[in-house]
Order: structure tokens, then sequence, then C-alpha cells
């Protein structure tokens, strides 16, 4: 019965999505008639914002029937039969909702569901027609997504008569930590950038397209951004800690289905910027804003369509895909569309001096584009020569890296001049002088530094220059605003400076460390596979690896062995290692539990493998440099992003905005 309540609720979502949805078409046809009814208008808000909350609701209800359907082990679901167990610990029972198609699908619409309810609430201040047209966007994304579970992926599916006695298990390299927290953080990023294609439709729907448009929507990019940034680093954290091969990122098609819309993203916030405090590139940020969640719903359709072979993928019945495709192309297709009919009415666009903080950050812009460009080329280019019969074609790590890292190298050199150029223009020699110092001390960090390594490395050099010429520029333009007050008030001037100031600076600097941890962990990192005989130590980079013992070990679902590995360095002990080898019962998959060694600078990454004879093992070792800088920049990233979301001066000329404007549609009310 409950069950059958779920499946009722997602029919009532697919109605109110629906109802919802509508209200674009109205409010379209009463301003193509000239209509200026705004009693009519203002009711038709409400019923929208009901019907935006019912559905909402719905999703938010039909999600907890699923759970609790997971907690109590109803193998009747052909769902939780093929994710489940009764051995599955509890901690992992509650999120195997989403550890497949179906259920990551009904996340996917909860967190929607939250976001809106977030527009809706928060949304008062826009005029009531864009409103209007913003929830509407959201309803109709909605309705795709409810309408793809209710006719090919339906969570509540029955398996009736046949309801088998024990479920099939989630697969064993979900059931780690990373997959409780990674997923939803990933959604809310990806799902996020809903909100900011909403704004755009609905700015070119009613025509406003100025730097009022870009400082409403400059919050949710920034917020939506930050958190795909946490979610990317958290799989690449869980990535490197499960899979037992101590890689933090593989260009696989799942891994570049999350990327794509971080890289458009972060293309939309320099624009953003700019359309926000010049007033300049406003078809540039439109674009970008349809293109962002245009690549979040490719994701979606690469993750779920079964189309590219991944570890990561959801679907394994490219039949399914074929509704993502349809529902990807009347998005997609139809935004672009739009965009073309209303992007000659944008005002045009003011000139900038070629010296500036625009140009910079254009050409970051431009950066980050060609990124995305060839990111999806190198992830679709598979699946368009096997579609056109020409045989099967993997594009892997060596063709991305070829050139990823040289377009990052001029992003990081167009970042650390850019944070030193004013807005406007500014003289070359004043520019000078104030790179000057960064440049210089960057440069002796870089040549320097890789002495102290294993060897020298001319592109850990450059790495190791660039990364610090990005952090250093933005000490050295903390310090410039700084220095004009005394010892006593620089840290109220610090204070006082705007938090998109210090979201800015952090963000860099996390950049920073991102490429130098990025950098070095690529060029010095080593893999050893040797065979390791019981008591008897090797040695590897100078340490020594000795295996003391193995036992027995039984988790509620598996059985495994357990090895203490002694770690000494110069005769002196360090530490014991316990890497772990399991085999679940359900499933009979073997899987490995590395352990790691930690510390500031680098990782010692120890798998045991499998067992040669009855006294040595195949083991591998890893020296793994700087990884941990890596998430480090990432959570700096993010965290800056947040900073600039929340920005109190923001908030201060947008509450001026409310009590100050009046337009076409009358005052700004709040009408849900």
């Amino acid at each position: 019965m409950i069950a059958e309540i779920g499946q009722l609720l997602l029919i009532v979502s697919v109605l109110a999505a629906g109802l919802g949805a509508l209200s674009v078409p109205a409010v379209v046809f009463m301003q193509g008639q000239r209509l200026d009814n705004s009693y009519a208008e203002t009711r038709l808000l409400r019923f929208g914002s009901y019907c935006l909350r019912a559905w909402s609701l719905g999703s938010v209800l039909a999600y907890a029937l699923l759970t609790y359907l997971f907690a109590i082990d109803d193998f009747s679901i052909a769902y939780i039969a093929s994710h489940s167990n009764t051995k599955l610990p509890i901690y992992y029972k509650l999120p195997a909702v989403w550890g497949g198609h179906e259920g990551s699908l009904l996340l996917w619409v909860v967190v929607l569901g939250i976001w809106a309810t977030l527009v809706s609430v928060r949304s008062s201040i826009l005029p009531r027609r864009m409103r209007l047209y913003v929830l509407g966007v959201l309803s109709f994304v909605a309705l795709g997504f409810f309408l793809f579970m209710v006719l090919t992926s339906n969570p509540f599916d029955r398996l009736l008569p046949n309801t088998p006695l024990e479920g099939s298990d989630l697969n064993p390299q979900l059931q780690d930590p990373g997959f409780i927290f990674h997923p939803p953080m990933l959604y809310v990023g990806y799902v996020g950038f809903a909100v900011v294609f909403a704004f755009a439709i609905g700015a070119l729907l009613y025509g406003k397209f100025d730097r009022d448009w870009a400082r409403w929507s400059r919050p949710w990019t920034n917020v939506a951004w930050a958190t795909l940034t946490g979610g990317i680093a958290l799989g690449s954290w869980w990535a490197y800690n499960e899979l037992g091969w101590g890689g933090w990122w593989f260009w696989d098609p799942v891994e570049n289905a999350s990327f794509m819309p971080w890289l458009a993203g972060t293309a939309l916030l320099h624009t953003l910027s700019m359309t926000e405090k010049r007033g300049i590139f406003k078809n540039w940020t439109l674009l970008l804003a349809i293109t962002t969640f245009s690549l979040s719903l490719l994701g979606t359709f690469i993750v779920r369509s079964g189309v590219l072979n991944s570890v990561h993928a959801f679907a394994s019945d490219p039949s399914r895909g074929v509704f993502i495709l349809i529902f990807l192309m009347i998005v997609v297709g139809g935004s672009l569309l739009l965009f073309a009919l209303r992007a000659g009415e944008v005002e045009g666009e003011r000139g900038f001096a070629p010296l500036s903080r625009e140009s910079f950050l254009l050409a970051n812009t431009l950066i980050f584009i060609i990124s995305t460009v060839l990111v999806l080329f190198g992830t679709l280019y598979p699946l368009v020569t096997e579609a056109l019969n020409a045989g099967k074609i993997s594009v892997g790590e060596p063709w991305f890296n070829l050139f990823f890292s040289k377009l990052m190298a001029v992003a990081a050199m167009l970042s650390a001049i850019g944070i030193a150029v004013s807005w406007g223009a500014m003289k070359p020699a004043a520019l000078a002088r104030k790179i000057a110092s960064p440049v210089v001390i960057s440069a002796l960090i870089g040549g320097f530094a890789p002495m102290a390594a294993s060897y020298y490395s001319i592109a850990a050099a450059i790495t190791i220059f660039l990364g610090s010429w990005v952090i250093l520029s933005c000490v050295a333009d903390l310090v410039q605003k700084l220095s004009k007050a005394d010892s006593k008030q620089r840290l109220q001037r610090f204070l006082k400076l705007p938090l998109m100031y210090h979201g800015m600076i952090v963000a860099h600097i996390g950049f920073g460390f991102l490429i130098l941890g990025a950098g070095l962990n690529t060029i010095y990192s080593d893999q050893r596979d040797l065979r390791l005989v019981l008591n008897k130590p090797a040695t590897v980079a100078g340490l020594q690896f000795e295996l003391k013992s193995l036992q027995d070990v039984e988790g509620p679902n598996y059985k495994g062995q357990l090895a203490t590995v002694s770690l000494t360095k110069d005769g002196q002990f360090l530490k014991n290692l316990n890497p772990e080898r399991r085999r679940y019962l359900a499933s009979g998959d073997v899987t490995t539990e590395p352990a790691i060694d930690i510390n500031a600078f680098r990782d010692i990454y120890f798998t045991l493998a499998d067992q040669l004879d009855e006294t040595s093992y195949s083991v591998r070792i890893q020296y793994k440099p700087f990884v941990r800088w890596i998430w480090f920049g990432a959570v700096l990233m993010a965290l800056g992003a947040l900073l600039a979301a929340f920005d109190a001066k923001g908030k201060a000329r947008k509450r001026k905005l409310n009590e100050q404007s009046h337009n076409s549609d009358g005052l700004y009310e709040q009408a849900s």
C-alpha cells in the first residue's frame, strides 16, 4: 500500500508541475496581447506558487516513503530488491535510495523542489511577471523529470508475484562514507543551475537584460557553483579512498559529466561579475546560463542513458536515454531558439580598455569555454563514432591532459594578472609595479623548490611558479588595500571589505593550491607493484614496508582479510598500515580497502592485492605528493564562492532596488 501511495504522489506531482508550467504560456499570451491585468497576474502567480510547492512536497513525501521501504527491506519493490539487502547496515540502507537509476532521479527532483521553494520564498524582489516566468520554468523542468520517472523509471514498481526473500545488495564500491555525502552535494550544484537557467529564460521572455538581472542571479549562481565544486571534490576524494588505485581523476565520462557544467559555470561567474559591475557581456551571460544547465542535463543523459560505459553510470538500458534525449532537445533547442530571437533586443555593449580587468576576465572566460568544448568533444566522440559505425574508439587520459594542462596554465596567468588590474583602465607602468613582487618571488620559488625533490623537473618549476603567482597576487592585492591604514586600523579595514572581495581572494588562493596539488602530484607520483613476503621488509622510496600479520575479519555483509604492515624509515618505526580485502556475501564481489599514511605534503598509498602463496602477497605501493592540496584548494574555492554569495553590500543594493524600482508590471510584491 505504501508503494502505491508513492506512485500516486508522483502522479499528483506530474499534474501539479504541469499546471505550474502553464503559467509561462499564459503570461506570454497576455504579454503578446498587450494585456496588463495586474489582478490576473497576481492570482496566476499565487496559483503557480501553490503548484510549485505541491510538486515539491510531493517529491519529498515520495522520497520519504521510498526511504522507509528501504529501511524495512520491502523486496517486493524491484528497485529495493536490486540495491539493498537484509545484511546491509542501516547507515548504507538509507543512502541506498539514491544508489541506482530510479532513486537518483527522485533525489534530483527533491533537490530541484528545495531550490524552487527557496526561489519562490526569496524572490519577492523580482517584478511580478518575471517571477511568474522563473517559477513556471522551474515547474516545466520538474515536469520533464516526473514524467521520466512515471513513464520509464518508477522507483515504486513492484515485483509481483515473484517477490524475492533477499535483495541483491548495494554495489560494494558504494558502501563507503563518501557515498553518503557526494551524490547529494553534487546534485545540489547540478540542479542549482536550473535556477540560473530559469532566471535567464525569464529575462529573455520578460525583456529585462540589465545589471539588476545579474544581481538577482549571482547569489544563486555562486551557491550552485560552490556546491558543485564541493560535490566534485568529494567525488574525487571518495574515488581516491575507495577504488584502490590511488587516482584522484581519471577523465571518466561520468566524471566529465559533472566537470563540464563546472567549467561552463566558472565562465558564467566571470561574465556575471562583469554584467553586474560594468553592465557588459549581457548576451554572453545569458547564453552561458543556458549552456551550463544544458550541460547539467547532458550529464544526466550520459549517466542514465547507458550509451557510454562507466564505472559510475546508473543505467544500462539505452532505451531510457531516448526520453532524456527528447527532453534535452526540447529544453536546449527551445531555449537557444528563444535566445536567438530575443538576443538582438539586448542593449548594445559598451567598450572597455585593452588593459583592464574586463579584458582579463573575458580572456579567462574564453579559456574555460574552450576547455568545456574540448572536454565535451572527448566525452562524446566515442559515442558519435560508434553511432556512425566507425568502430569503437576510446578517448582517454593522455588526450585530455594534452590540452587541459596548457589551458589551465594560461588561466592561471590570466587570473594572477587579472587580480592586479583595475576595472575600467590601467596604465602599463602601474600594472608592472603592482605585479613585480609576486612575479619575482614566485619565479624564485618555482626555480629553487624542485631541487628538494627526487629529481629536477621543468614542468614542476613552471607549476610552482604559476600556483605561487596566483596565491601571491591575491596576498599582494589584499596587502595593498590595507597598507593605507595604520596598524591599529588594519583589522577594522579588513573586516569592512565586502564579502564579495573576500570571496574572490579566497577562491583564487584555492585555485592556486589546486594548481600546485594537481600539477606536482601528476609529475612526482610514483607506483610500485611488488611481491611482499611475510616478515621480510621491502624498501620503496626510502621507506621500509614489512608484512607482519594477516587476520580474518567479518563485517555485517562481508568477510575479509586485514593485514598489518609496519612502516619504518631508517630503522625508525613510523606507524602500522592496515589494508584490507573484502568479499561481499550477497554478490561475491571482492574489493580492496587501501591503507593511507597521510601528511600535509604526501600520501603513502598501500593496497593489498592477490595472495600469491601461503606467505606472500601482491601489493601496490604509491607515493602521492601534495594530493591533499587538491581538495584543500577545492574547499577554499567553494568557500570563496559562498562568501561572495552572501555579500552584505550586494544585499543592500537589492533592498534599495526593491524600494525604488517601478516598472510596467507595477510595484514589486509577494503573492505567495
